[in-house]
């Protein structure tokens, strides 16, 4: 059950005329009141043909119009409406059941408290079956007015509540990070005008597709302004940017004046302060050995960046900045990934803009590695070899089930639900990236001796899903990824078990295809040989120190040891 508390407005008599007329399509039939402030003597032009919309507005108004002739200053704000709605699959509720629900809802908002005869009055019209809507006016009788700060979180809880005493569907309670829903308002403006999306919501993914390309704030309302959005800034004395608000252009109010909205009304982590931190958190450190392990491509940078996603979710405030920055990475992949896929990643990055934000304040700058995996790839000119998307899709699905997992065990239900649905579609897309690479690789299938070697290693490396892997119809091409890495000089075994470890294989659908994704992501390149990388090492160091130059460094280095040396007895 969806309770929406709309904006106040000033007009009683315009809405009871929505109320009671025949709606936009004819969908408004038998409206009547099931429930008000006093049923008795209360005019109700639904059920009584002398009752006029006029006298039933003048019977709601009359605290406001008696507070309005005692004070100078008038109230306009004044109407209180709240449309509630049940689920489609609900069971049909009578009058008195809707009456009764109505009566919860204003004790919970503080229209009208449980026990208090001075509320305000108010009314619940019921047009259609599956819903009802609450009017008041929100002057009490002795001519205060209601207290109603977060009356929507007070709604919302007690229509948890409702779903449960009634046997409805029940709904997840809300956390206050969603987007706001758009209004009636703005759902028509759109159709008029023949938008598909809202102003606020065509923002908010313009807002989130510039994310990836930017590392900064300025950078970030730069590029949408090359893109097509209308930005205005709020500069302070010394040019500091101190806020922002943007447009959609052709979007004009009454006076032809261009709208524009601030970034937190768009979504609640698009507000400057929130877009500042993400972007502009202070990088760490990087080890020089770092530098030189350092994947060739962005996208098995990107990869290489999620594979150790599981342990950075340990501490909360880390977790939430790398489930942050995993929506990014999403974001950058859709923009980059071939047309075929483009489709399915563009609705998993949306779906997931839900999880990405929670009531856990995010530590930015412990997710620097992941959101710059999705920096590279949205600034990157080339799109990626088949098997590293596929590698990099692949552990995408993994990283938005860990995501929510996590979010499970949190009891971020929003999040949660988010995120399963992202991994739908980031499945899809893995599925259709990987068909091809399966087709090359099952071209290659080992001989049959040569595979039963590979089962053995299979059944010794990960012993508790061998005979789901072998039956697997992903088996052969395993099988030449097996091989191919064991050319490499890479150990079968080990990367089995290896590749087992990063990924569960228990909820896997098809386990041979997780292991293929990882295990040529893995190989791609050959075992280093460890002498020749020492006998480098030696040869840098030497030339570092050496005073004569790096031409005679390496002549000593190359040259036999002396014979005392050669001869040293092992300690």
């Amino acid at each position: 059950m969806i309770a929406a508390i709309k904006a106040p407005g000033a007009n009683t008599r315009g809405l009871l005329a929505y109320l009671y007329g025949h709606g936009r399509a004819d969908e408004h039939l038998d409206p009547h009141i099931v429930a008000g402030f006093a049923m008795l003597g209360m005019p109700d032009p639904g059920r009584d043909e002398n009752a006029t919309l006029t006298e039933l507005a003048r019977h709601l108004d009359e605290p406001v119009r008696l507070r309005n002739s005692e004070f100078g200053k008038k109230i306009t704000d004044h109407v209180w409406h709240c449309p509630v709605r049940a689920a489609p699959e609900d069971r049909y509720l009578s009058d008195a059941e809707w009456g009764e629900i109505a009566q919860r809802i204003v004790e919970a908002a503080g229209v009208a408290p449980a026990g208090d005869d001075l509320a305000c009055r108010w009314i619940a019209v019921r047009h259609a079956d599956d819903h009802i809507h609450i009017l008041a006016t929100t002057v009490r009788e002795d001519g205060r007015r209601p207290k109603l700060h977060n009356s929507g979180i007070r709604v919302g809880d007690e229509c948890r509540q409702i779903e449960k005493d009634y046997g409805l569907r029940q709904l997840n309670k809300g956390d206050g990070t969603a987007a706001r829903r758009p209004t009636q308002a703005e759902m028509h403006k759109a159709e008029r005008l023949g938008w598909e999306q809202t102003s606020k919501e065509w923002l908010q993914d313009r807002i989130r597709a510039a994310i990836p390309h930017a590392r900064s704030t300025e950078e970030l309302l730069a590029y949408l302004e090359a893109d097509g959005v209308a930005i205005k800034p709020k500069r302070g004395p010394s040019g500091d940017l101190l806020g922002y608000a943007a447009g959609r252009p052709g979007d004009l109010n009454e006076d032809d004046e261009p709208i524009f909205h601030p970034g937190g009304k768009i979504a609640p982590d698009l507000s400057l302060p929130k877009l500042r931190a993400r972007l502009e958190s202070s990088r760490p450190e990087e080890h020089p050995t770092a530098r030189r392990n350092r994947p060739s491509t962005p996208w098995h940078k990107a990869t290489a960046a999620l594979d150790t996603l599981h342990a950075d979710l340990a501490d909360d405030a880390r977790a939430q900045a790398h489930i942050a920055a995993l929506g990014e990475l999403i974001e950058a992949t859709a923009q980059k990934a071939p047309d075929n896929l483009r489709t399915e990643l563009h609705y998993a990055s949306k779906a997931f803009a839900r999880a990405e934000r929670s009531q856990i304040r995010a530590e930015d700058r412990a997710a620097h590695a992941l959101r710059s995996a999705g920096r590279d790839i949205a600034h990157t000119a080339t799109g990626p070899d088949g098997s590293a998307l596929a590698a990099l899709l692949a552990a995408l699905v993994w990283a938005a089930i860990v995501a929510s997992r996590w979010h499970e065990a949190k009891h971020h239900a929003h999040q949660a639900d988010a995120a399963r649905k992202a991994v739908q579609h980031l499945q899809a897309a893995a599925d259709c990236a990987l068909t091809p690479v399966l087709t090359e690789l099952e071209a290659r299938t080992p001989k049959q001796r040569a595979c039963l070697v590979l089962a053995s290693d299979v059944r010794a490396a990960v012993p508790d899903h061998a005979e789901r892997i072998l039956t697997d119809s992903s088996w052969p091409a395993l099988a030449t990824v097996l091989a191919d890495a064991e050319a490499r000089g890479h150990t079968p075994h080990q990367l089995l078990k290896e590749a087992a470890a990063q990924r569960e294989l228990d909820t896997a659908r098809q386990p041979a295809r997780v292991l293929i994704t990882r295990i040529e992501n893995t190989s791609r390149n050959p075992v280093p040989n460890r002498r020749a990388e020492a006998a480098r090492r030696r040869s840098t160091m030497t030339a570092s120190l050496s005073p004569s130059g790096p031409d005679v460094a390496q002549a000593s280095a190359a040259a036999p040891a002396p014979a005392e040396q050669q001869h040293r007895p092992r300690r």
